[in-house]
């Protein structure tokens, strides 16, 4: 089905704040936006800044403001939950009860479970992989890819997706998905699954709100309870407010600007991560407009777009206020950990750091998260440790050759790490 209609051009000077120089704030009262409860934000090649809110969908252009809502556009629901543009300029827009929308500038097409493959309504992820596929997350009923033509159906009866509450999606440059849910991290290849969970992985949490993927392929996963975690396809390292200078534990947007930053958005504001060094912004030292972070998109000349609950702020720099936090506790993190020799047929080694007092398990998992043996349970002192496995589970069987993981937890942090138990 396809609905032409004509959206709402507006033109509005009144633009930003002055008490913090290098931001500007946008609401319903200086702004074209439908809703102070900003959503989503996709920004395209022309530098459009595509909005999503409780009440529709605006486009900046700099100048202008054009809004889209279900009076006066194929814009089928109000609330837009998801955005995501593909390589021909097609905007594809999920909403929370309506399906998915794709709009070509000029009309709109339709997708819901009456005429599609959808199983649910509510569309709170998409990504676009290098071919053009569309990769849809919805709220209960698992993952979708789209062709153009055909919809191809991921639940957790067919697939490895360990939950069908779907949050988040990225695509890495090898073009494997990374499907965030409520039971845990998922990675697709097209044909096989991993699923990394809490009793498998350094996961620190089930709930995977936000992925994100560094220039070296490095994944920084937000989590609902459990903080930041970096996967760099080996190793696990967990940031929460305990450990660095993040500002709480539920992560709910990650962006990586061009040089590298990591910019976190959390129930307490937004957080720059240099990799050593947490800088903290929030209402008492910036202009933001509230704590609550939705969504963080970072445009070509390096400028930061933030929705909040409270509207959209724009932050290029400036000479803010700022809290920074070097993360004395970043050493804590990476206590020695590895394992020799590795691969190893009979017997390996494996060694640590214990640089906190306190609680520390070792423990061997399946790469599908059942446990093997446990190693280390105890409480243990400030030192250097070493403990041999030799292949058996802790009913003394010998396990079949093949990777394993080994996983450390202390007050320093959690770092798993694979290890090949070959003939």
């Amino acid at each position: 089905m396809r609905i032409t209609f004509l959206p709402v051009v507006l033109i509005i000077c009144s633009v930003s704040f002055a008490q913090h120089p290098g931001w500007t704030v946008y609401n319903t009262s200086n702004s074209g936006l439908l809703d102070d409860g900003v959503g989503p934000i996709t920004i395209d090649d022309s530098g459009n800044k595509w909005i999503g809110s409780w009440s529709g969908l605006s486009k900046f252009d700099g100048i202008n403001w054009t809004v889209y809502t279900i009076s006066n556009s194929g814009l089928p629901s109000k609330g837009v939950q998801s955005i995501a543009i593909d390589r021909i300029g097609n905007k594809w827009v999920g909403t929370d009860y309506s399906g998915l929308s794709k709009f070509d500038g000029a009309k709109w097409t339709m997708y819901d479970t009456s005429n599609s493959a959808l199983l649910s309504n509510y569309v709170g992820s998409i990504a676009v992989d290098a071919i053009g596929d569309k990769w849809v997350g919805t709220w209960s009923e698992g993952l979708y890819k789209f062709d153009g033509t055909n919809w191809t159906v991921y639940i957790t009866t067919n697939s490895g997706l360990p939950s069908d509450l779907v949050y988040s999606i990225a695509i890495d440059n090898n073009g494997n998905k990374w499907i965030g849910t409520y039971g845990g991290l998922a990675k697709f290849d097209g044909t096989n699954w991993i699923v990394y969970t809490t009793s498998n992985s350094g996961l620190p949490d089930k709930s995977v709100y936000a992925i994100a993927i560094d220039a070296n392929g490095n994944k920084w996963i937000g989590t609902e309870f459990g903080g930041l975690s970096k996967f760099d396809g080996t190793n696990w390292l967990v940031f929460n407010n305990t450990n660095s200078g993040l500002p709480g534990y539920t992560v709910s947007s990650i962006a990586i600007d061009g040089s590298g930053n990591k910019w976190i958005g959390t129930g307490n504001g937004i957080v720059k991560f240099d990799d050593t060094i947490w800088t903290v912004y929030d209402i008492s030292n910036s202009g933001l407009p509230d704590n609550n972070i939705q969504s963080i998109a970072i445009e070509g000349n390096g400028n930061k777009w933030i929705g909040t609950y409270n509207g959209l702020a724009v932050f290029s720099g400036g000479n803010s206020a700022i809290k920074t936090n070097k993360n004395s506790s970043l050493n804590a993190l990476l206590p020695l950990c590895s394992n020799y020799p590795n691969p190893f047929k009979q017997r390996t080694i494996i060694s640590y750091n214990v640089v906190k007092n306190g609680p520390v398990s070792l423990r061997i998992y399946t790469l599908d998260g059942h446990l093997v043996q446990t190693l280390v349970n105890a409480r243990q002192t400030t030192g250097h440790y070493s403990v041999s496995w030799d292949g058996k589970n802790d009913n003394g069987n010998v396990m079949a050759h093949g990777i394993y993981l080994y996983q450390l937890i202390s007050n320093s942090g959690i770092i798993s790490k694979k290890m090949n138990f070959v003939e």
